[in-house]
C-alpha cells in the first residue's frame, strides 16, 4: 500500500509499504555492553523486534525515481509487497527510469531483481559508490564475517543483470536536486538520500535507524548486522543531530511515516509530521 505522500521541491515523494521483519531481541547490542542492551530492552518492554520496510517512489519531471527496491520475493511472504504498493501508486515496473539505492542489502536491493532478469527493464541504478566499490571487490570477501557477507551477492548479480546501466556515485548531486550523504558503518558504504526544497526538505537516510523509538532516545543502540558498529554509531549520532538543527523532515528503510528529530536530553525523538 502507498502509505504517506508529500511534495518535496521537484518531486512527489510516496512511501511504499514493503512489509515487516521479525527478530529475535538478541539482534541488537549496546556500545556499552549487554548490561546496558539488558537494560534499554527492559525499558523498551516489547518481546521481539518487529521492523516496517519500505521503499520509495518519486515523481518528478524525469520521470518515476525508487529510492530502494524492497526485498523482491526473496524474504517470504512478510515481505516483497512494494510491487503491489507501486502498482496501486500507479507505477509499473517499466516506468521506473532511475532507483537509488542507499546500500546494498537484501531489503533495500533485492527488490531490483526479477528471477534472472531485470525487475526494472528501462531503469538506470544508482549505488553509493564506496558500498558499490567494497562490495564488488571479491577480495575483501574473506575479510568480512560469514554474517555479513550477503552484500557480495547481491552486487555480483547486480553487475550481471544491471550492466551498462550503473551510476556509482560519492559524496554530492546523485539525481537532480537529490543529494548522497555518507553516513557509513551499517554497510561499507551506507548512505542517505536528501532530497532539497525550497520550503522544506526531506532525508531519507536508509538504515541510520532501524527503530525509531528506541534508537533515538539511545542511540548507543545498534543492531548486529551493522558492518561497523562504532562507525555506525557514529554517523547514527552525527546524522541526527544535524537532521535536528536544520529541522529537516526524515524517513528511512525503517522509519514509519514522515518525521522530524527533536533533541530530548541526551537522546533524541522522533515527532510525526
Amino acid at each position: 500500500m502507498v502509505q504517506h505522500a508529500r511534495r518535496i521541491g521537484a518531486y512527489e515523494v510516496s512511501i511504499l509499504h514493503d512489509g515487516v521483519f521479525e527478530a529475535p531481541l538478541d539482534v541488537l547490542i549496546h556500545a556499552d555492553g549487554e548490561a546496558a542492551r539488558d537494560e534499554a530492552v527492559a525499558r523498551w518492554g516489547k518481546p521481539k523486534v518487529s521492523i516496517t520496510v519500505n521503499c520509495f517512489a518519486l515523481k518528478g519531471p524525469d520521470g518515476i525515481t525508487l529510492i530502494d527496491a524492497g526485498t523482491g520475493p526473496s524474504w517470504g511472504a512478510a515481505m516483497g509487497h512494494a510491487p503491489a504498493s507501486m502498482a496501486a501508486a500507479g507505477i509499473a515496473p517499466k516506468d521506473v527510469a532511475h532507483v537509488l539505492i542507499t546500500h546494498l542489502h537484501g531489503d533495500h536491493a533485492l527488490g531490483l531483481f526479477g528471477g534472472d532478469k531485470s525487475f526494472f527493464p528501462n531503469s538506470e541504478i544508482t549505488v553509493p559508490e564506496a558500498d558499490f566499490g567494497f562490495y564488488g571487490d571479491e577480495a575483501n570477501r574473506a575479510r568480512t564475517p560469514e554474517r555479513k557477507q550477503g552484500a557480495f551477492a547481491i552486487t555480483a548479480t547486480l553487475k550481471k543483470l544491471y550492466a551498462g546501466r550503473i551510476r556509482a556515485v560519492p559524496a554530492g548531486e546523485a539525481h537532480p536536486g537529490i543529494t548522497l550523504i555518507p553516513l557509513p558503518g551499517h554497510t561499507f558504504g551506507h548512505s542517505g538520500y536528501l532530497i532539497e526544497g525550497e520550503g522544506e526538505s526531506l532525508l531519507l537516510w536508509g538504515d541510520a535507524l532501524h527503530l525509531s523509538d528506541l534508537q533515538a532516545s539511545d542511540p548507543d543502540i545498534g543492531f548486529v548486522y551493522d558492518f561497523d558498529a562504532a562507525t555506525a554509531l557514529a554517523s547514527r549520532r552525527g546524522i541526527l543531530e544535524r537532521a535536528a538543527h536544520e529541522n529537516w523532515l526524515v524517513s528511512g528503510g525503517h522509519v514509519e511515516g514522515f518525521r522530524r528529530v527533536a533533541k530530548t536530553g541526551a537522546g533524541y525523538e522522533l515527532v510525526a509530521a
